[in-house]
């Protein structure tokens, strides 16, 4: 039977006619907004726009990319979600306005969903506390695919992100499913750039103005190397000249920054230029 409050059937079809044609209209423009704020954003943080712009500046610099990257990536992520979530309140409310219309009392509707909402939050709390957790590294950018990250739990690079788990892969291959409600800290190595470190042990003896302008050498060669700069190093390294003093040695120190990750290539390169300078040199490293 129709309600009594409709003029005739024909309004009454037309009445829920417009609620969901006005629903997929909602739906849509708020979609096609989302949608073009994170293209633009997006679109604004590619690749080659941002090539394009450094190459405006002459930066050649490789972290700007990645970062830029990231956020790309992220923007992209939480458009994903945002539409999601317009869908559904649109949605759901179009679908409480045609029971309405139809004669159906709500209230008792509402009151059994909320019951029902209550009684699957104390069932899903640890679902809820992933999603809620996932929602908050989407928006900090806490870490991202491609970062070599330590969850506490696991340790490896990070293959997959989404509101519920990361996923990770250690060094020996194992594959780590990490719920994001478990994550209590993260200890990124992959963000913004890394650093190595090298220690340099020489006798006593050593004439120290000289291994310190040795190492300052080896770091301005270094710098000056366009493949090093172009994809490993971030700034020119620093020499901190005598940084210890041991039993057995003087240990100078000196460091470089470098794109994250790449820390190991840098340190290996710093080696092998200190080792072949030293020896160049006749300087015998000490032990410590």
């Amino acid at each position: 039977m129709l309600p009594t409050t409709w003029v005739s059937p024909v309004a009454w079809v037309i009445g829920l006619v417009v609620i969901v044609i006005g629903a997929l209209i909602v739906r849509a423009l708020l979609q096609r907004l989302i949608n073009r704020v994170i293209r633009r954003a997006a679109d604004g943080l590619r690749p080659e726009r941002l090539r394009q712009r450094q190459a405006a500046e002459q930066d050649t610099s490789p972290t700007a990319l990645l970062l830029n990257e990231r956020r790309r990536q992220r923007a992209e992520t939480l458009g994903s979600v945002l539409r999601s979530l317009v869908s559904v309140i649109v949605i759901g409310t179009a679908v409480l306005m045609i029971l309405g219309r139809l004669g159906l009392d709500l209230a008792p509707v509402l009151t059994s969903v909320g019951i029902l909402g209550v009684a699957v939050g104390f069932g899903a709390q640890e679902l809820v506390k992933d999603f809620i957790a996932g929602m908050f590294m989407l928006l900090e950018d806490q870490y991202g695919v491609g970062d070599h990250i330590d969850t506490g739990a696991a340790v490896g690079t990070v293959e997959a992100v989404t509101l519920r788990i990361t996923r990770l892969r250690d060094a020996d291959g194992r594959v780590w499913y990490v719920r994001n409600g478990t994550i209590t800290r993260v200890g990124n190595e992959s963000q913004g750039w890394s650093r190595a470190l090298l220690d340099v042990p020489v006798a006593y003896d050593a004439d120290i103005a000289g291994i310190r302008d040795l190492l300052q050498q080896i770091s301005v060669e270094m710098w000056e190397d366009p493949q090093l700069r172009e994809t490993a190093l971030v700034e020119e390294p620093q020499v901190y000249s005598l940084e210890q003093l041991s039993d057995k040695a003087m240990i100078f120190r000196i460091t470089a920054k470098s794109v994250p990750a790449h820390q190991a290539e840098v340190a290996r390169e710093l080696r092998m230029r200190v080792k072949r300078a030293l020896d160049g040199a006749g300087v015998p490293l000490a032990g410590v």
